[in-house]
């Protein structure tokens, strides 16, 4: 038995969701802990792809439980259109479960959101304008919808009656926008509470239960390590804890249960939306990582920016989250290079830095130190087991590894369940050595 936590160790659309879809299949429970629609996973199984954005990439699991944590926030509109598409695409959702603490995007979120980012003109954050940041505030607020308020017919009424007049306030004093007719959104989120009703459960003690049960559970967070609200490159992050830590606030349970972390890396690194990217390849290497590993957003479309491995970040990411060990994803993106580089150090004011800087006017002067690799230029798709892959391919993983001072459990090589060599099962242990491990490759 081992309870799991699977976190991005970049800045999100690290291949999380392939990820956690391989380790799904030995999980009695996936979790997800925090984030909202503003995360999207992708899995592909036999040619299928599925796009998920709230519902735990468990979900393809039959008999796997998947719970939607308190620590999320949840756009009902957009988890019933998913319920809807898996539907159809033949996907059992009777075993999603939904917090009743988790808390609820509504429209005025998603209007007060997008008018926000807007009026900051040159200092915007770059969000996906989804509401989640305005229904994070309210939740600190003390003034936001809970999926119970969500389903009791009798109390969501006031509730929303009072909450509307006072964002319109808002809407219509600082934003100059039209306001929102109670009586329709009421309406139309009774409706959404009852289709919603027979997955709410009490998450933190379904968790608990399950955990006595000493059955697998596995916590999934959304976005990455340098998104994190606390511990991220603020204020380019997003309003939750995706590090390892918010697993224990997000599902309800204590930190003593938490027996692995595993990392998700790029074998490059990428970031969404604005703020400093010092490996960021402003050149035709970043058109070709861009294309060749089809970096666009799940969830909004929008171009990734890439560049280099930074290990800078990566041991950063390794710390704050207390990594166990790694999977590296997308490593096949690399296959036509002939040189890569790897930032292993931080010039900042002509002083060398091996540390993340926590404040971002820090971090936008941080110039990467490179370590040049040979390419293996040959085609690593293929490949199933470590023997298989090119000398140079395997020294390049064994250089993160070392700089990382992480163990690597797992490769990526496309975007196919079957496109993976598993070194380990972070869930059962050991099958062979791990890719470094104790400084010994």
């Amino acid at each position: 038995m081992a309870n799991v936590v699977v976190i991005g160790a970049q800045w999100g659309d690290e291949g999380k969701g392939k990820i956690t879809d391989l380790l799904s299949r030995s999980a009695d429970v996936v979790v997800r802990y925090q984030g909202g629609v503003n995360a999207g996973h992708t899995v592909v199984v036999q040619d299928q792809v599925f796009k998920l954005h709230l519902i735990p990439s468990g979900i393809l699991y039959p008999e796997t439980e998947c719970i939607i944590g308190s620590g999320t926030v949840i756009d009902p509109q957009v988890l019933i259109e998913e319920l809807d598409q898996l539907v159809t695409l033949g996907v059992s959702t009777a075993n999603l479960l939904i917090a009743e603490t988790a808390h609820v995007t509504m429209p005025y979120h998603r209007l007060i959101d997008r008018a926000s980012e807007e009026k900051r003109g040159n200092y915007k954050i770059g969000t996906t304008g989804r509401g989640i940041g305005p229904t994070y505030a309210d939740k600190s607020e003390r003034t936001g919808i809970r999926v119970m308020d969500l389903i009791d017919r009798e109390a969501l009424p006031d509730l929303l009656r009072w909450t509307i007049a006072q964002k319109n306030v808002i809407l219509e004093k600082l934003y100059d926008l039209p306001p929102l007719d109670a009586e329709a959104v009421i309406e139309e989120y009774l409706a959404y509470g009852d289709r919603l009703r027979p997955h709410v459960i009490d998450a933190s003690l379904k968790i608990a239960d399950a955990v006595k049960q000493k059955r697998n559970v596995l916590f999934e967070g959304a976005q990455g390590t340098l998104l994190d609200l606390d511990h991220g490159t603020y204020p380019y992050v997003t309003s939750s804890n995706p590090v390892a830590g918010g697993a224990c606030i997000g599902a309800g349970v204590g930190p003593t249960i938490i027996d692995r972390v595993i990392g998700v890396a790029k074998a490059y690194t990428t970031r969404v939306g604005e703020g400093p990217f010092p490996t960021e390849a402003l050149d035709e290497t970043g058109e070709h990582l861009g294309e060749r590993g089809a970096e666009f957003g799940t969830t909004t479309g929008r171009k990734r920016r890439c560049g280099w491995f930074d290990a800078v970040i990566g041991r950063y990411a390794a710390r704050i989250n207390g990594l166990d060990c790694l999977a590296i994803t997308k490593l096949d993106v690399l296959d036509e290079l002939a040189e890569i580089k790897v930032c292993v150090a931080y010039e900042i004011d002509g002083q060398r830095c091996d540390n993340f800087p926590a404040g971002s006017h820090q971090f936008a002067k941080c110039q990467p130190i490179y370590e040049t690799l040979p390419g293996w230029q040959t085609s690593t798709s293929g490949c199933r087991n470590l023997e298989d892959l090119p000398k140079q391919a395997l020294d390049y993983l064994k250089f993160l590894a070392e700089l990382m001072d992480v163990p690597i459990a797992i490769v990526s090589l496309g975007a196919s369940r079957d496109q993976t060599i598993i070194i380990e099962d972070p869930i059962h242990g050991p099958k062979r050595a791990l890719l470094y491990e104790n400084g010994q490759g």
